[in-house]
């Protein structure tokens, strides 16, 4: 039995060009992100898919309407895949953090993970959610592929967790997940291995 997932971060929002915390905040896409989302549906009217999910925040539905329609599947809408909420760093960027939270953010760039920012969500408990719907995932789709739109820091979480990462090198394993670009693992009797990691939709259909 082998079930495939495809990570995505949603569009681009209106935070992304002075990079501001985005957790729980429900920002919308740009334009920009509206395109990728496009691309995105484009690649997934070809790709096979047997699902297709999104967190309970706009920026991720948005994204991911358009694929599960392209796709001929119903959207799927989880709560558990939301992103981290940075608690008093929302909305701020790393400079307006380093002002108002100094102490914070230099612990927070020594740990992210141990020494997470003061009133949000403990790193760990992302990582549990998202495994906890990956659980019952296969118990709905013991083979496929599935398209999981989700956010950056979540989605890192959870491949730290998937593949035995430490989940405190988190930003430095990985630094970067695009916009609508492809992260896909293989679920073999429920054992993961990462296939691709911000693969561009461009380059058209996964293996």
């Amino acid at each position: 039995m082998s079930l495939h997932v495809i990570f995505v971060r949603h569009g681009e929002t209106v935070w992304h060009a002075e990079n501001r915390y985005a957790g729980g905040s429900d920002v919308a896409l740009t334009e920009r992100g509206h395109e990728q989302a496009r691309a995105l549906a484009d690649w997934a009217e070809q790709a096979g898919l047997t699902a297709v999910w999104a967190s309970s925040l706009t920026r991720s539905q948005q994204t991911a309407q358009a694929s599960a329609a392209r796709a001929g599947v119903p959207l799927g809408v989880d709560p558990r895949l939301r992103e981290l909420d940075f608690g008093v760093a929302e909305g701020l960027t790393r400079a307006e953090i380093g002002q108002r939270f100094p102490d914070a953010l230099a612990a927070f760039q020594a740990d992210p993970v141990a020494h997470h920012f003061p009133g949000g969500e403990d790193p760990r408990a992302a990582g549990d959610r998202y495994l906890e719907f990956l659980t019952d995932l296969q118990e709905q789709h013991q083979e496929g592929r599935v398209l999981v739109v989700g956010h950056s820091t979540a989605i890192r979480l959870a491949l730290c967790r998937l593949l035995g990462l430490r989940m405190s090198d988190y930003r430095r394993v990985f630094p970067v997940l695009d916009n609508c670009a492809l992260n896909e693992l293989i679920l073999r009797d429920g054992v993961p291995s990462l296939l691709t990691l911000n693969r561009p939709v461009a380059q058209g259909a996964l293996r």
